[in-house]
């Protein structure tokens, strides 16, 4: 049973989702610069599998609406759209998966409606403020910043690949993206991640990685093995943080966007997870 694609109205903003299948939930949340398409390949293993697969754009990226002000993106109105969502489509028993700042709102969303959630999968992610996460990514963050609005986000996520990307897949990541005005999402979120301590969500992802602490469910961590911004030692540091997490699976041959690199392994690795 296929529903994609699909729109939910939040607080007269658009949010784009594809929703695929029937079953058990699986929420697919990604982060910078990309979009639902990013989970193309991870999608059909999970629907084939008797999963129901959800992926939304988040407000600013991909199909969704793109408000043109810097000013309007915030960790906190990420967050709110991803509960509106779930509650807008009624889900529950979910299995979270988060990459890139899908983890800094995913598990924000985990900690705070725990009864929704059963299963947490972690890609390529990171938790926690007051200091960069690499010095690679604090060149990411310049790169960004000089850019400004004549950013291609088609090259920042194929700079986060070993293989590079198709034409098609090029060409995907940058259609959402056609005006100066439609990137004020993909400037924004970089400003977002707390490198600094007195950064203002400095105190509110610390309050989520202590939560994590305590997160018993049944957890997944899974990563790239060529990611520079985001390098593996972060994979080992959430399989220590979090009580319900096992062994980090490493996936040779893929850099942070593991999903471009290795989408066969890493449907494969989750389908065994949830086995």
């Amino acid at each position: 049973m296929g529903r994609s694609p699909s729109r939910l109205d939040l607080d007269g903003l658009r949010m784009h989702y594809v929703d695929e299948g029937s079953g058990p939930p699986v929420l697919l949340l990604h982060g910078e610069p990309t979009s639902s398409f990013l989970w193309r390949n991870i999608i059909p293993p999970l629907v084939a599998a008797g999963y129901r697969a959800v992926a939304p754009d988040l407000i600013g990226f991909g199909r969704s609406d793109k408000p043109e002000d810097i000013g309007w993106y915030s960790y906190d109105r990420h967050v709110a759209s991803v509960e509106q969502l779930v509650d807008g489509l009624g889900l529950h028993g979910l299995t979270l998966v988060v990459h890139d700042w899908g983890g800094p709102i995913g598990f924000r969303f985990a900690v705070e409606h725990e009864d929704l959630v059963d299963r947490l999968v972690i890609l390529d992610t990171g938790i926690g403020g007051g200091r960069p996460p690499s010095d690679a990514w604090l060149r990411f963050r310049d790169v960004v910043r000089r850019a400004g609005d004549a950013i291609d986000p088609a090259r920042l996520v194929e700079a986060g690949t070993v293989g590079g990307l198709t034409d098609d897949a090029r060409a995907a990541y940058a259609e959402p993206f056609p005006t100066p005005e439609s990137k004020a999402g993909v400037l924004a979120f970089p400003e977002l991640v707390p490198a600094e301590p007195d950064h203002p969500n400095t105190a509110p992802m610390n309050h989520v990685r202590d939560a994590l602490r305590s997160w018993t469910k049944p957890t997944l961590v899974v990563w790239g093995a060529s990611d520079t911004a985001l390098p593996p030692t972060l994979a080992y540091a959430f399989a220590e943080l979090i009580p319900g997490a096992g062994e980090p699976v490493v996936l040779e041959g893929a850099g942070h966007f593991l999903q471009e690199d290795r989408p066969d392994e890493l449907a494969a690795v989750i389908l065994r997870f949830l086995a």
